[in-house]
């Protein structure tokens, strides 16, 4: 069998990524993860297979690391300082695909959970992984 070479053209890549928080796109982040998850489960009834499906609640989680210089400008900004005290705001993840199309996803209603910092020996940059809490993700 021959394979031809890039078949489905270019792929996306970090590059292409553009990340806004609190309204402003961020230079110094380094990740950004985000996922939902439902409950669900199979439902028995006669047999030994399932007859239905039972289905729960939505769970949307995410994260962002960040430059240490991104996470002290956030607290510049924030009330008293803190990054906990920041009333909710969206996470806006955006990507461009080959043929110019803009893939946005939306981490609505976010809260930092936490300010910490840890740092080693060796490191050539210092970041911070910061959890969120999401109420839901629009997956445009």
């Amino acid at each position: 069998m021959k394979f031809t070479p890039l078949v489905n053209g270019r792929t996306y890549s970090w590059s292409d990524v553009t990340v806004n928080v609190l309204g402003n796109p961020v230079a110094g982040i380094t990740e950004v993860t985000y996922e939902e998850k439902q409950d669900m489960e199979n439902v028995y009834g006669a047999g030994d297979r399932p007859v239905a499906r039972g289905y729960g609640k939505v769970e949307a989680s995410g994260s962002i690391s960040l430059l240490v210089d991104e996470v002290e400008a956030l607290m510049a900004e924030a009330p008293n300082g803190r990054l906990t005290d920041i009333p909710e705001f969206d996470v806006v993840v955006a990507y461009e695909t080959e043929s110019g199309d803009v893939i946005t996803h939306t981490i609505k209603n976010c809260k930092f959970k936490a300010n910490s910092r840890s740092f080693k020996t060796g490191d050539m940059k210092m970041e911070v992984k910061m959890e969120l809490l999401v109420s839901h993700i629009e997956w445009q």
